[in-house]
């Protein structure tokens, strides 16, 4: 039974890296990392190392995971306060068109 639940979890971590490479949205990769890592924490703790289990699960899916979600919402917002500046150059490019015209 041990032996068989250790075959699937492998098979989902490789499901994992194969399915994250795939990924457009860079907030699915997150969500995929985190499944990685808590599926890695189970395998720890199954293989009886539950030190490198609690730390897995403290740095590869705590730590690690909300950095990533803290840079995605960073990036995300650096890029809604730089679309506006976008529309007003463009506004201003159509509007000088229209003057020359």
């Amino acid at each position: 039974m041990n032996d068989i639940l250790m075959i699937m979890l492998c098979l989902f971590l490789i499901f994992c890296a194969v399915v994250v490479s795939f990924t457009k949205s860079t907030l699915s990769a997150i969500v995929i990392f985190y499944a990685y890592s808590l599926v890695m924490d189970i395998i720890w703790i199954l293989m009886e190392s539950p030190d490198l289990g609690i730390t897995e699960a403290a740095v590869g899916a705590g730590v690690t995971g909300i950095l990533f979600y803290a840079t995605l919402k960073k990036i995300n917002q650096i890029d809604l306060d730089f679309e506006p500046d976008m529309k007003k150059a463009e506004q201003t490019a159509t509007g000088d068109k229209k003057e020359n015209e």
